[in-house]
């Protein structure tokens, strides 16, 4: 998930601050953070109460902190390569407007910051687990495994599978099996939602030199991993109502949205363009955000009526 992008559009950054802003990737963020705060929902029954709320306020913004700090420190890393890819070249450190002290600067605080809110106001576990993941994402994905091997997005989709996870463990003080369903199915939706992106960015990876699975092994063999992919996610999202941990309103969403899915990756297999794999592209983040908020709405209303 976290290395997800929303929108090839440059931005207009007319201040520094707004430079910052950029460098932490809002609508990454804004995805990481929703599935975490519906982690959060779904670990306690009905809705927070008294200290719940502050609880869950903090890990919100702290979580939210360390997932900037490690979209920031990608920035950094990969400063040479946005500066290749019409996607990316007109952030603010690939331009070359922040300096790599000011970006390694502004990562470290907001990490600091961040971690400290979850030490102190949430546990220490949400700690470890959001720290671990922002090592996951920005060094052992953008460092190690992006440069190395077309299974990056693969491998390195665990880490940005995690927000569920840190949300459940931000409310319950553990990692429950049903945070380890939410983090399952954001794992297996990674793949094919990256890989969209990637068929009608192949030549910006290859020009920046990525070996991204579109660049090594061609479109036609990544669209059929695609259409895999789907089948199995769809597979996947079934698991928490046939678990018992959702009803009937989540089971109803989950199969449209994933057959949906799967209808998408079947054309953009039979009949492509980087107009289809934009498309997909774009469903897909629909797809994993509608899926999450049928989870939180089925949380609070199957009860009402079973």
């Amino acid at each position: 998930m976290s290395s997800t992008s929303t929108s090839a559009a440059a931005p207009v950054t007319s201040s520094r601050w707004q430079q910052y802003y950029q460098l932490t990737k809002p609508r990454v963020v804004q995805l990481i953070v929703f599935c975490a705060v519906i982690g959060m929902a779904l670990a306690v029954p009905g809705l927070p109460e008294g200290r719940e709320w502050l609880t869950a306020l903090a890990a919100t913004a702290g979580i939210w902190l360390v997932a900037g700090a490690a979209a920031a420190f990608n920035c950094l890393i990969e400063q040479q390569i946005d500066a290749k890819m019409k996607r990316t070249a007109w952030r603010a450190t690939a331009k070359g407007e922040l300096s790599r002290a000011q970006t390694l600067t502004f990562s470290a605080l907001l990490c600091a910051i961040g971690s400290a809110m979850l030490w102190f106001w949430v546990n220490p576990l949400t700690m470890w687990l959001t720290f671990a993941t922002f090592v996951g994402y920005a060094v052992i994905y953008t460092v190690i495994l992006k440069p190395m091997t077309p299974q990056n997005i693969v491998i390195g989709g665990a880490s940005g599978a995690m927000p569920p996870v840190l949300g459940w463990a931000a409310m319950r003080g553990d990692v429950g099996s049903e945070a380890m369903l939410m983090c399952l199915i954001i794992f297996l939706w990674t793949p094919p939602h990256f890989w969209a992106l990637a068929l009608y960015r192949t030549e910006d990876y290859r020009k920046a030199g990525l070996p991204m699975l579109p660049v090594t092994h061609g479109g036609e063999f990544t669209r059929l991993q695609i259409v895999l992919y789907t089948w199995i996610l769809l597979a996947a999202t079934l698991l928490p109502f046939l678990t018992g941990m959702s009803g009937w309103i989540y089971l109803v969403a989950a199969i449209v949205l994933g057959l949906r899915f799967c209808h998408y990756a079947w054309r953009l297999w039979k009949q492509y363009s980087d107009q289809l794999a934009r498309q997909t592209f774009l469903f897909s983040i629909w797809h994993l955000s509608l899926l999450f908020a049928a989870l939180l709405v089925d949380h609070y209303v199957q009860p009402w009526i079973s």
